[in-house]
């Protein structure tokens, strides 16, 4: 099974730290951000990832290489630098990707969700495109984005109670077969689709998550964890 961590983001939040820095490099508990996911990636039992990129790409494959230092084997998916969105980034890395399930994580977050239930997560076969990690709604974000009935995730139109996705996935490559190759495409609207015909699964994570989306939860979390070190 492989992995992809989405690095493509501008970080518009994050500036003027990402001016010259890319998002995925800034440096958090004595390291860099995306080194926390390489490492729990390759502790897990990874060995694949892809990454995409798009601002400063250049510098995030000049950092991280070919993967051998963290154990793993990096591929890189480049973007233009207006970047694809999530939909259309992952659909543009999918013969990286192979045809088999794969797990994504967003680079601007942190979470200690165990990795190794993407591989269960991928072993079934009851006709899911899709497997979100939801978590509690943070302060920022107190609308959540869906709700979860069992482990089916739904729509929050029916009021029920709102969980918020982590950006941390497990995809089927089918998820985005009507994806035209080099589409400007977010993702929301896709999950929207499937979770309509009954195809997304989930589930709630209670451990730790961090949106590191601004200057302030970013010198928050480096605090959390140079403290914990």
């Amino acid at each position: 099974m492989k992995a992809m961590i989405l690095a493509a983001g501008r970080g518009e939040r994050l500036r003027p730290l990402t001016d010259t820095i890319p998002k995925p490099l800034l440096p958090v508990g004595g390291k860099a951000l995306i080194a926390w996911h390489l490492e729990r990636l390759a502790g897990a039992g990874w060995r694949e990832v892809v990454i995409n990129h798009a601002h400063l790409g250049e510098r995030i494959e000049a950092a991280l290489g070919n993967g051998r230092s963290f154990g793993l084997s990096i591929a890189y998916s480049p973007e233009p630098t207006r970047a694809l969105e999530t939909a259309g980034g992952i659909r543009a890395a999918l013969p990286l990707l192979g045809d088999q399930p794969f797990l994504t994580i967003s680079a601007d977050v942190w979470c200690d969700w165990t990795l190794g239930e993407a591989r269960t997560v991928a072993l079934a076969s009851d006709g899911r495109l899709a497997h979100l990690v939801l978590v509690d709604n943070p302060p920022h974000h107190p609308e959540g984005d869906f709700c979860l009935s069992g482990n089916r995730v739904q729509l929050a139109a029916g009021g029920g109670t709102t969980l918020t996705f982590s950006g941390i996935a497990v995809f089927w490559p089918a998820f985005f077969a009507e994806v035209p190759a080099g589409a400007v495409i977010k993702l929301r609207p896709l999950l929207e689709t499937a979770i309509a015909h009954g195809l997304v699964t989930g589930q709630r994570h209670a451990g730790r998550w961090v949106d590191v989306g601004t200057p302030q939860r970013l010198a928050e979390l480096d605090s959390q964890l140079t403290a914990s070190s």
